[in-house]
């Protein structure tokens, strides 16, 4: 039964990605990869949104015996009576008139198309106002911009093709919310930001972490547990990283809910959208806007059970130069702060103060963090000798859209029962995937394996005492500790050498046989 399920959803998985797909080449034209994912990304969820919001309202009725009840088929004025109530629930309010379907239905014949589209965002969003989910509503539709020139230079032209990504969208097999065997949403989202991110390079893949890396980050943090009070990422992008703890321990798991902060507005966004894609509430998730290092949002939520993250490598942030942060409680136990030109560890400080006593933080990092001296050793030593380094993971090269460096994953505890760190080479886990290298589930899950058994494994993993850090100068590269295998031929001289002399030995033959034949022909002559 459970093969029949699985390849049902392969199935529904591979015909919605053949669709999007389609949408993405049909439609494009000249609009930018990277901007047109914005259109497609804004209209899923409009999309989204307005069918679980009219699934939910003809719940609550037909619960009440009224089963003929459909909320899209009402008039504004009938709707209003359920606002109040629904926004309490749901953190906003759409019109029937305003619904996706209805609006899609009347499209072609609106000449003000983009207008109509641009009020009904606008009330979205002002159905939050002034109530608590105001914060994670607000804004959601700033880069949906339906009156773009990226979109036609004429409103008419804009309008015929909005007229197609209404339609398109429309079309995605996505079925009833409650029917699909897959996150239908959540997976057209995903795919759509892996499939943009792989084309666009860094620009469109600095904020996208592929989901297998994802998938091993959280799977690290949650060992042994089957539920967490909360979750947070510190540099959370569209928001993929902390969604995969609703994959990996269900979304009612994460008891106190997902919390993140993204300095990028765009992403900001995105990772908003990405939470109602996967049918997270506004109740249960607090996105915050801004720069971590420097203005963090989250002082009254810390401390939290499990964090992943990955940062940006090795980007400029302020710090010796804001005197304020060598005393901010974050970073002033170590006693310097990271190179301003290179903030990595100023993340990993930040991430460990906001690391529960009981909690486990993974979090991808440049590889230089792990040997370069200065301030950086400094910070090293700091975790080492106070043992808050529970595992250092060497990943495969060319994981990551926009780079192809190797790099690692640094896991971090407050609470360890060795005074040891873990080494495990994964260099050589990987499968090759389109122009990318993929961690495969079999890959991932012999990293997982190694990790929670905490043992030596010849050529794969060393469990590696504190103090012989502190004698190698608190280096804690992977390749300092873990031995790769020599996969070299091994030689037998004595058969080489047996060989070499039947070489020399055929190779007097043929000379003395050469020898006779230039004598015959010089005698002939």
């Amino acid at each position: 039964m459970t093969e029949i399920i699985d390849n049902k959803k392969e199935q529904e998985r591979a015909h919605l990605h053949a669709a999007i797909w389609k949408i993405a080449n049909d439609l494009r034209g000249s609009v930018d990869g990277w901007d047109f994912k914005q259109y497609v990304l804004g209209f899923l969820f409009y999309r989204f949104i307005s069918e679980n919001l009219t699934n939910y309202i003809n719940s609550e009725e037909h619960k009440t015996g009224a089963n003929d009840f459909d909320y899209k088929n009402l008039t504004d004025d009938q709707a209003e009576f359920g606002r109040a109530d629904t926004v309490r629930e749901k953190g906003f309010y759409i019109l029937p008139s305003e619904l996706f379907d209805n609006v899609r239905k009347t499209a072609k014949n609106d000449d003000n198309l983009n207008e109509t589209l641009s009020g009904v965002f606008r009330n979205i969003e002002l159905s939050a106002q002034g109530s608590d989910s105001e914060d994670d509503i607000k804004g959601l539709f700033d880069d949906l911009d339906v009156n773009s020139n990226k979109l036609g230079g004429t409103v008419a032209k804009r309008n015929e093709k909005l007229v197609k990504l209404l339609n398109a969208i429309a079309e995605l097999p996505l079925g009833r919310y409650e029917d699909n065997t897959i996150d239908a949403f959540g997976d057209a989202y995903e795919y759509l930001m892996t499939m943009y991110a792989s084309s666009a390079g860094k620009s469109g893949g600095e904020f996208f972490t592929p989901q297998e890396v994802s998938e091993l980050l959280a799977r690290i943090t949650v060992v042994g547990k089957t539920s967490v009070n909360k979750v947070y990422d510190p540099a959370a992008g569209s928001g993929s990283l902390l969604l995969k703890f609703a994959k990996v321990l269900g979304k009612e798991n994460v008891r106190q809910g997902f919390y993140g902060q993204e300095i990028n507005l765009t992403t900001y966004n995105l990772a908003r959208i990405n939470m109602f894609l996967h049918d997270i509430n506004f109740e249960k998730f607090n996105i915050a806007h801004g720069d971590t290092l420097t203005d963090p949002q989250h002082w009254d939520d810390e401390p939290f059970d499990a964090i992943v993250s990955n940062p940006p490598y090795s980007i400029n942030w302020d710090g010796d130069n804001n005197p304020l942060l060598i005393n901010d409680p974050r970073f002033s136990p170590a006693g310097v702060l990271a190179p301003k030109s290179k903030a990595d560890l100023a993340f990993t400080l930040h991430i460990l103060s906001w690391l529960s006593t009981s909690g486990t933080a993974a979090i991808v990092e440049f590889p230089g963090v792990l040997y370069r001296g200065g301030a950086e050793q400094k910070i090293r030593q700091y975790l080492i000798d106070n043992n808050f380094v529970d595992a250092v993971i060497q990943l495969p090269p060319d994981l990551f859209f926009g780079t192809t460096i190797a790099t690692c994953i640094v896991v971090l505890k407050k609470s360890k029962k060795d005074n040891a760190t873990l080494f495990i080479d994964a260099s050589a886990e990987f499968v090759r995937g389109g122009n990318k290298n993929k961690l495969s589930e079999a890959n991932w899950a012999k990293i997982l394996d190694a990790f929670t058994k905490r043992e030596d494994i010849e050529h794969f993993a060393k469990l590696v005492p504190n103090d012989e850090l502190a004698r190698n100068d608190y280096n804690i590269a992977v390749s300092s500790y873990v031995e790769q295998e020599d996969t070299r031929e091994v030689t037998d001289i004595t058969e080489l050498n047996h060989s070499i002399r039947e070489i020399v030995a055929k190779q007097q033959e043929l000379r003395t046989a050469i020898d006779a034949i230039v004598k015959d022909i010089e005698g002939d002559e």
